[in-house]
């Protein structure tokens, strides 16, 4: 596995491409299309991920492309991946474009919203962690006083500081299909109660090494998920994308207060939109006013740009 990854990493001006809502590409099979990204294989060993600009909202793919996002998540996954590697391999190949049977057009298209990635066997499990009360995680404690299971301090508002970052781990749902929080305990059935630490532990130190990375820079990490694969040695293997605007709740530490839901870099606040309408949450999704997208896209460039800038003084 080539651990540099900085140097395949997109700059912040690099030319990003057409608007991409899903990919064709006639050189290799097609295994799956999710929520944002879709997948090909290359070989027994190696898959193609393409991230395009789809944009899912409760688990709803939306009508409209965010302009570049494909190309920034991949750069932001990348940039993670470098930061990361000596807390977890993780499943960047050596592979490039060059290597696979593109058109000049598909490989231009595909040159920054894409990864070449081992072939592994995810496991099914999302490993989630939370240093905020917000979301359902608010809702929960709400309810119940607790946050999947694990029973809270008394008299905690939203978006709440946590004493420390928890572990609540959820199943990893099929395209259309909705994720849910499970216990511990049922993680560990589910793969095993060593795997199941295993994961707890490295999710856990993941989240506080970038929580660090991000406060340095003015950003709050409220919560993140990671997805994890075995390889052939049955080793562990962070896979998927990390730490962004999708799979994370990025805060300015600016503007943070406690008892409100704080204005965030990530598509929570194209969700913050949608609940204005009367939209039940099933496909289809509505369109987005063209300044929405607008927005989002520019939330999504402010915290690539800010996460990978030298730390402020």
């Amino acid at each position: 596995m080539d651990m540099n990854q900085a140097s395949v990493v997109p700059s912040a001006d690099s030319e990003l491409g057409p608007e991409v809502l899903e990919t064709n590409l006639a050189g290799l099979a097609l295994l799956a299309r999710g929520k944002v990204r879709d997948i090909y294989a290359v070989d027994e060993q190696h898959l193609l991920i393409v991230a395009s600009d789809r944009l899912s909202a409760f688990d709803v793919i939306l009508p409209q492309a965010i302009p570049g996002k494909g190309a920034l998540l991949t750069r932001v996954a990348l940039f993670w991946f470098a930061q990361l590697a000596d807390i977890i391999p993780n499943h960047i190949s050596a592979l490039t474009l060059d290597d696979l049977p593109l058109t000049p057009d598909e490989k231009h298209n595909l040159q920054h919203r894409s990864m070449l990635v081992q072939r592994l066997r995810p496991l099914p499990v999302e490993a989630i962690v939370r240093g905020y009360l917000i979301g359902s995680g608010w809702k929960d404690y709400q309810a119940s006083g607790s946050l999947c299971g694990l029973e809270l301090p008394s008299g905690l508002s939203q978006a709440s500081l946590l004493p420390e970052p928890i572990f609540t781990p959820s199943t990893k749902a099929a395209v259309g299909g909705h994720d849910i929080n499970i216990s511990f305990a049922l993680m560990q059935d589910k793969i095993g109660a060593e795997r199941a630490e295993q994961i707890q532990q490295v999710s856990l130190a993941l989240y506080e090494r970038a929580a660090r990375h991000a406060a340095a820079r003015g950003i709050i990490i409220a919560d993140t998920k990671f997805e994890f694969g075995l390889d052939d040695n049955d080793e562990l293997v962070l896979i998927d994308e990390i730490l962004t605007p999708d799979s994370s709740r990025f805060w300015p530490a600016a503007h943070y207060q406690p008892g409100m839901s704080p204005p965030s870099f990530d598509k929570q606040f194209v969700r913050d939109y949608l609940e204005t309408l009367s939209w039940d949450k099933t496909p289809p999704g509505p369109m987005l006013p063209d300044d929405i997208i607008k927005r989002t896209a520019a939330k999504y460039q402010e915290v690539a740009d800010l996460l990978m800038q030298p730390a402020s003084a």
